[in-house]
């Protein structure tokens, strides 16, 4: 089915017609709740205050993602933030998928943060504990941690589905918003993890992301097990999946990143490469069509760490959209016209008055 039938016809930033048995009005809850597998990836935030730095990592994924995850701090580094990145975004109608992490604000701010990124367009989130202060560049700043992933989802499906806060008190329109959350089936203990899914989504989870999977193996019996305590049934699950640049870089990752499990193999594959950062892109192409064989998959999620020119490649070539194509942001015909004068006038000799910058600007 193609993407521009997921397009409210007035405009791209604004919400798709409620449907019965959805929880918002978002392209992901209606392509997954399609039984079409789906595919998100992740925007590096950029350390910087140019709308223009998202737009452009953005654009790289024109046509091949139905949601696109917008950081919060992850490894409690700071970028620009998630809700920020979420308002830029949804301004030029792309899906985001908001994470809020609980590391840096307490429950008054979160839900606050909750109402404002549903009010711009906001229909995703991402529901995460956080890494510790420690594990950051600013290991001196102070941790909240008022939620975790569990109580935030609670906290959210709450305002969402009760249209109360936590204190009990009234919302007069609640947030639209899919709810979703993260998994590690690689990470021990092994066996507790279906069980903690199963705890994320009594607590609201409808959809999770998983650590990247670097073995297939391991991945599959996680999913054998799910599958057995009927969660599949109640959640739309997106393995993790991403090119390795080296054998280096997989080496330094399993090392120095906690809930990363690369086995020796992937490690070794590498190495016997002549070109390493492509053998990178083939592995993760490779994973990709072994996990969307496994029963209950819904779809992935692909993280492209500083190798985000590769993700169309890489859906391309994995061949997981069977032909559809993800909705894609066309530029209105008046835009380079406004981008033109506005070059033109940020670069002018003479300086204009805020009145002249209002006039010319709409020549």
């Amino acid at each position: 089915m193609s993407g521009d039938q997921d397009e409210n016809p007035s405009g791209p930033h604004l919400p798709l017609e409620p449907r019965p048995g959805h929880s918002s009005r978002g392209r992901l809850e209606r392509i997954l709740r399609r039984g079409e597998f789906a595919v998100t990836a992740e925007l590096n935030p950029p350390d910087s205050a140019n709308p223009a730095d998202v737009y452009d990592r953005a654009r790289i994924f024109d046509g091949w993602v139905d949601g696109i995850n917008a950081v919060d701090a992850s490894g409690a580094n700071c970028h620009m933030s998630s809700v920020g990145i979420c308002a830029l975004l949804t301004r030029m109608g792309y899906a985001p998928i908001m994470q809020i992490s609980c590391r840096d604000r307490n429950r008054i701010a979160i839900q606050g943060d909750v109402l404002g990124s549903a009010a711009m367009g906001v229909a995703n989130i991402l529901c995460l504990t956080g890494d510790g202060v420690q594990a950051g560049d600013q290991p001196g700043a102070k941790p909240v941690f008022d939620l975790d992933s569990m109580s935030l989802l609670e906290t959210i499906r709450t305002m969402r589905d009760d249209r109360r806060f936590l204190s009990g008190r009234k919302l007069t329109t609640p947030p639209e918003v899919f709810l979703g959350a993260a998994i590690n089936p690689f990470a021990p203990p092994y066996d507790f993890r279906p069980l903690r899914l199963g705890k994320k989504i009594a607590a609201g989870a409808q959809f999770v992301q998983s650590q990247y999977c670097f073995d297939v193996p391991m991945f599959r019996t996680y999913m054998q097990r799910v599958r057995d305590l009927g969660h599949t049934e109640n959640c739309f699950i997106l393995c993790g999946v991403g090119p390795l640049a080296s054998a280096r870089t997989a080496r330094w990752i399993r090392a120095n990143v906690p809930g990363i499990h690369i086995p020796d193999p992937v490690i070794a594959r590498l190495e016997g490469a002549a070109d390493q950062k492509r053998e990178g892109k083939r592995l993760a192409i490779d994973i990709i069509n072994e996990v969307k064989e496994i029963p209950g998959v819904s779809g992935i999620h692909v993280m492209a760490y500083r190798q985000e020119e590769y993700v169309a490649e890489i859906v391309d070539e994995s061949g997981v959209l069977k032909g559809r194509r993800p909705w894609q942001r066309e530029a209105g015909r008046d835009e380079e016209r406004i981008a033109r004068r506005l070059d033109e006038i940020l670069h002018a000799e003479t300086p204009q008055t805020q009145a002249d910058l209002v006039k010319t600007a709409h020549r």
